[in-house]
């Protein structure tokens, strides 16, 4: 990353969450020259854990995203694309309900939970470094999978007004969120991004192949676990509180290693700063909207992060076919510089 970006990541964040505080601006200051107490309440007890739950999650889905396509190997992995945020989704309504876990911290076990086992789930069914395609089909299952399941759990809830509920939440929403809620979402948030901070450098050394991390020394089936149990934990204990926000963790980590020379390990930090940025942004840009009613958060990501997706999708496909006719014009040059000898021996041409 470079010395400009270093210097302007952290300026930038703290200048978009002092804004997330104070803006709209202009109900809070007429409720300060009136009742001082009641405006520091709202600012303590609702902005204050709005702006720091954009953050944190903002910041969890670019860094999990980052150690996501370094595992895979692939820049379409992502915590909502390979089905976690869904699977994290799912738990949370399982455990409130139909368990009828109603405490923050339960609620979060089951978005953890959840989490992992969708991740687990996809790590079987597509394989440690998976192609593009065999990702995607197995990620586009995985969320199929999570959304009947969800929709389902929420059918059979005791309460009739359960879809009702969760519909807000389950769009993304930072909306009257609470002192505790955010202590939740910190705790989980905090340990993931400590834990995936320990496996940058060893992402680093995956990217050159299995055999030359276990020749350096890692294990990279340890890896995996690190980065599996960290994402469950951040995305699990976030969404269980806000909601599943989809391509945050997509677009951060595709632009950030663009400033890191395209190192999976060194992006994760920038990739978390992005993230966070353009959460915080996204938020911002829903509280300012003159629409007159609430928006949730989660549509302007997919509006913003949708277009980048395809974009990727129909790179991905590009590449795949260069390569293909690279490979073709190999072998047919093999052929033809051998002579006499390539009419009787097949040479092949190794695969990319």
């Amino acid at each position: 990353m470079t010395r400009g970006k270093l210097l302007w990541a952290p300026a930038l964040l703290a200048v978009l969450f002092v804004l997330s505080l104070l803006l709209p601006a202009g109900d809070l200051l007429g409720l300060a020259r009136t009742d001082r107490t009641l405006a520091g309440a709202i600012l303590l007890e609702l902005r204050l854990p709005r702006a720091a739950l954009a953050l944190l999650y903002g910041a969890t889905l670019g860094a999990s995203g980052a150690a996501v396509q370094a595992l895979f190997g692939n820049p379409l992995a992502s915590p909502d694309i390979t089905g976690t945020s869904g699977g994290a989704a799912l738990g949370a309504v399982v455990a409130a309900y139909l368990l009828g876990i109603t405490g923050p911290f339960g609620f979060a076990a089951g978005g953890i939970v959840g989490a992992g086992v969708a991740l687990a789930l996809l790590l079987t069914l597509a394989g440690p470094r998976a192609e593009a395609a065999t990702l995607l089909l197995a990620g586009v299952a995985i969320s199929a999978l999570t959304g009947a399941a969800t929709a389902l759990a929420l059918a059979l809830a005791p309460s009739p007004f359960a879809f009702y509920d969760a519909f807000e939440w389950l769009m993304g929403s930072f909306v009257d969120r609470s002192l505790p809620q955010l202590a939740v979402a910190a705790t989980g948030a905090v340990l993931a991004l400590a834990l995936l901070a320990t496996q940058a450098g060893r992402l680093d050394r995956l990217a050159l192949g299995e055999e030359v991390a276990q020749s350096i020394g890692d294990d990279p089936a340890r890896t995996r676990l690190v980065v599996i149990a960290a994402t469950a934990i951040g995305v699990g204990a976030c969404v269980s509180i806000c909601g599943a926000i989809g391509f945050i963790g997509l677009v951060a980590p595709v632009i950030a290693r663009t400033w890191t020379g395209h190192h999976p390990g060194q992006a994760l930090w920038p990739a978390a700063a992005l993230g966070a940025a353009l959460l915080l942004g996204a938020d911002l840009l829903v509280r300012l909207a003159p629409l007159g009613r609430t928006l949730p958060v989660g549509v302007v990501t997919a509006l913003v992060g949708a277009p980048i997706f395809i974009r990727l999708v129909t790179g991905s496909r590009a590449q795949l076919a260069a390569c293909a006719t690279w490979r073709r014009a190999c072998r047919r040059a093999a052929w033809r510089s051998d002579g006499a000898l390539s009419r009787s021996i097949l040479i092949w041409t190794p695969e990319a």
